[in-house]
């Protein structure tokens, strides 16, 4: 359809037909046989009539090609202008295939890798139907509280926020959203909301206008920048007023500033939420607030559908705010072919073939692979030797429910177990028992009763807990190595799972204690949504395997790693505190008056635990051992129009083969505004054979340089700088350069 043709049908709609376009509903009311099922159900709360469901522009999480034609042929035969409906959903880390949660593919270091995964969930989600995924989430993420922190793909550093949005945006849309496997890249959530207080979801934020463009920004701009179709808004409140009706935010910062112009849509309910954070006085109010600040779509609220009608007649500026949106919304149907084909690229034949196919699940093993973290290796007892035997203990040794809690699409019966893969490798003879539960059923009430499902009781829990560790001793003192897979239940990380808790469970840390008496070697596969407090752990294992949730092929990718098939190259993007107390806790943040550098009483510290992050960002071991030396830079000074090379040589001194991920970080010594300790500024990951040297180069630029300064300018300032190359934010060679005037 050409734009004057999209003009004529905007002109040709009733207002009742524009406003439906900017409401968003589930779109399982499309699926019911009882043609009363509009009325109840969640739409009850909605206020919504059959004649206003009709005119909805786009549904919520339908997703499946036989479904999405049954929804869609519904819908457009109950339609006047037969505008096709648009299909949402949150396919976070993967359709079929799940892939790890993005924390973890953040940890690869590896944009390709990424890039790779993306095209795979975009195929897989738009041949199943789907126009639009909210992904990714770029919120710069500081605190391990917040439930959250799993699906950010670039953690606390700006960087690779950067880096990341931009190459999974590209990877959805393409150059041209019809094409197959292509859909729409939903970039989430504007603004800050990884910078919640105390890490509790949806609660308050609050940060100078510096602090936001500095860390916060710079992720959704690249992804603006990459070409973003549809932005969402935050839950939280930015500076005082809420993000889904902050006009600063959305028209100044977002439309004019980055130059966005694709749709904005509010985040599930947003809009009428500002009433409860006493923003907005009414519903109707906040209508007006939220198309004043320029929200095209309302998720799931009702309020565009029963008060947006009322404030057009009332206000011909309102009525024209609603034609731009309607014009966005029916221009991006257009660029995905949908008055065409308004079944998109959904395809029952190739969801058949393609779905879950052997080419991808190989690929998926690999790419997963790249994303574990080995955060400890005493006396090298990894990889494992398939000539020990091997006690195989804990809640996840036989688990299928390692995708998180995003992966509401992935098939987990045909994950297949550690239990399982240990099988085909070393026979079926496995020294095997479960050891404990995952969470002691009190805490699984606490989750079931937050869902609204009915709670269970134990009889006997504790008796029933003691007589798994019985026999987990009893199996382990068979072995030579104790394999050890524990963490948290996937239902305690992601959206409403903020902890003041970060530690393992105690049922897990008892198994541990018990274990430890037996003076065997230990490996810990850590399966979690975000960094976990281990100050108490660490000392009694041997290893720590951090694996996050791998997702579909998990279980395989982990066993192959374990037995040194693959070498893990991961590095953390979060830091790991040394206490739930410490957070939130960052490699860049900034220096005080009295840093932490002796035991003196007055200086900035904690008495009781390290002021250091327990395992540093950008940290992660290798079966090969890397030594940097004779870092060098080919100047001293620098003139803004030139350039620093640095290069630095780096030995694998051992018998192992593999990645690793070589960092370079920069400090502002002194500007017109405080410059934190160091931030990345570079990375490249290179593949080493068995004690080769390679010399790396990097290349310093003005760009790298530059911050935003006490007037809010955009500059690099002159003066002394250090540079750090290393394997991770700590443990680095450095030098020093100036830039001149």
């Amino acid at each position: 359809m050409k734009h004057k043709e999209i003009l004529e049908l905007l002109n040709e709609m009733t207002i009742e037909e524009k406003i439906g376009q900017m409401v968003q509903i589930t779109g399982d009311v499309f699926l019911s046989e009882d043609t009363n099922s509009i009325l109840t159900g969640p739409l009850k709360d909605l206020h919504l009539s059959k004649e206003k469901v009709y005119h909805v522009g786009s549904v919520l999480n339908i997703v499946g090609a036989e479904k999405v034609k049954k929804v869609q042929d519904e819908y457009l035969s109950k339609s006047r202008l037969k505008i096709p409906l648009l299909f949402m959903d949150d396919i976070i880390n993967g359709y079929k295939i799940a892939f790890p949660i993005p924390i973890a593919q953040g940890c690869s270091w590896n944009p390709k890798a990424i890039e790779e995964m993306t095209e795979i969930s975009s195929m897989e989600s738009s041949i199943a139907g789907a126009n639009v995924n909210f992904s990714p989430m770029v919120d710069l993420s500081r605190d391990a509280r917040w439930g959250r922190v799993m699906e950010s793909i670039g953690g606390e550093d700006p960087l690779l926020g950067e880096i990341y949005a931009r190459t999974m945006v590209k990877a959805y849309q393409g150059n041209r959203l019809s094409k197959i496997g292509k859909m729409v890249s939903c970039v989430k959530h504007i603004a800050g909301y990884g910078a919640v207080e105390a890490g509790r979801d949806y609660n308050t934020v609050d940060m100078s206008e510096r602090e936001f463009r500095q860390y916060y920004l710079p992720a959704y701009k690249s992804a603006i920048e990459a070409g973003a179709e549809m932005i969402m808004t935050s839950f939280n409140i930015l500076n005082g007023i809420p993000s889904t009706v902050n006009k600063w935010l959305i028209q100044e910062i977002i439309r004019k500033e980055l130059g966005f112009e694709g749709i904005i849509i509010s985040d599930y309910g947003a809009i009428e939420e500002t009433i409860t954070h006493g923003y907005s006085a009414n519903e109707k109010e906040a209508t007006r607030n939220a198309i004043n600040a320029g929200v095209d779509i309302d998720m799931m609220s009702g309020i565009y559908a029963n008060h947006l009608k009322d404030l057009c007649l009332e206000n011909q500026e309102i009525e024209n705010k609603v034609n731009e949106s309607v014009l966005r919304i029916l221009t991006l149907k257009n660029k995905l072919g949908l008055f065409e084909n308004p079944y998109g690229n959904s395809n029952v034949v190739q969801e058949k073939t393609y779905l879950m196919n052997p080419t991808n699940l190989e690929k998926a093993k690999k790419l997963t692979q790249e994303t574990f973290v080995l955060l400890k290796n005493k006396n090298h007892v990894l990889p494992l030797q398939k000539n020990k035997k091997i006690a195989l203990i804990g809640p996840y040794i036989d688990n299928i429910g390692i995708t998180g809690s995003w992966s509401m699409f992935s098939d987990r019966t045909k994950n297949g177990t550690i239990l399982d893969i240990f099988k085909e490798k070393i026979g079926k003879d496995v020294l095997y028992a479960k050891g404990c539960e995952i969470l002691r059923q009190e805490e699984i009430n606490k989750i079931l009763s937050a869902d609204g499902l009915p709670t269970v009781h134990v009889e006997n829990e504790s008796q029933k807990e003691q007589e798994m560790i019985t026999s987990a001793l009893q199996i382990a003192k068979k072995a030579d190595v104790i394999l050890l897979a524990l963490g948290e239940h996937y239902k305690q990380s992601g959206e409403a799972c903020s902890r003041s808790n970060i530690a393992l469970p105690e049922n897990q840390i008892q198994l541990i204690n018990e274990l430890y008496t037996l003076s065997k070697p230990m490996v810990l596969i850590l399966f979690n949504g975000r960094p976990i407090e281990l100050n108490t752990v660490e000392e009694k294992v041997n290893a720590i395997l951090e694996v996050w949730f791998p997702g579909t092929t998990g279980a395989k990718a982990i066993v192959e790693i374990l037995f040194g098939e693959e070498n893990p190259s991961g590095k953390l993007t979060m830091s790991f505190p040394q206490n739930v107390g410490q957070c939130p806790v960052y490699y860049n943040h900034y220096n005080t008056g009295r840093p932490h550098h002796s035991n003196l009483r007055y200086v900035s510290r904690y008495q009781d635990i390290p002021t250091e992050s327990f395992y540093p960002f950008g940290y992660g071991l290798s079966y090969c051992n890397f030594k940097y030396t004779d870092m060098h830079l080919n100047k001293h000074k620098m003139k803004k129009n030139e350039t620093i090379t640095v290069t630095v040589k780096i030995e694998n001194q051992s018998n192992y083969a593999g990645y690793e991920v070589i960092q370079l970080y920069i400090q502002d010594l002194y500007g017109s505004v405080v410059r934190p300790v160091k931030e990345l500024k570079a990375f490249k990951k290179a593949y080493f054979q068995s004690h080769e040297i390679k010399y790396v180069n990097f290349e310093i630029d003005i760009d790298m340089l530059k911050f935003w300064n006490d007037k809010l300018e955009y500059v690099a300032e002159s003066g002394e700088f250090k540079v750090f190359v290393g394997g991770d934010s700590v443990n680095v060679l450095e030098e020093k350069f100036e830039l001149l005037k």
